[in-house]
């Protein structure tokens, strides 16, 4: 397997850990020393980002992540989602995500995402997947 490839593995087997509630296991088995975070609404290092993740998932219990691409280059690993916040409420279609996760030595050490509300109505028929 080869280094991007490898980098890939590491950065889906953690946010999916994460996300489908087990944060500490993702942690424990993914983050470096050190992690780095550039959401301005999440704090840096381990114990920020369980808390962070104990939030969301306590906000949205059912939240449900669609990987729908995962790109590397270099030490860095993209991921294009769809996270459901309330799978099955037309109300709340969910958002666009784009995480991207540095990896060195086999470990997640740094995080910047973009994220962006799906639309109910939009303006054109290819969605945004």
């Amino acid at each position: 397997m080869s280094d991007l490839e490898l980098n890939k593995k590491i950065v889906v087997e953690f946010y999916q850990t994460a996300l489908d509630g087990e944060p500490e296991k993702a942690a424990d088995t993914h983050l470096g020393a050190e992690y780095l975070q550039h959401n301005p609404g999440a704090q840096d290092g381990r114990e920020a980002f369980v808390g962070f993740m104990r939030f969301v998932r306590g906000r949205f219990p059912d939240l449900r992540l669609h990987i729908k691409r995962v790109i590397a280059e270099g030490d860095l690993v993209v991921l294009h989602s769809h996270m459901d916040l309330e799978p099955g409420n037309p109300a709340n279609p969910g958002q666009a995500v784009a995480d991207i996760f540095r990896v060195e030595n086999g470990k997640v050490v740094e995080h910047w995402d973009v994220i962006q509300a799906v639309p109910e109505s939009p303006a054109n028929p290819r969605g945004m997947f």
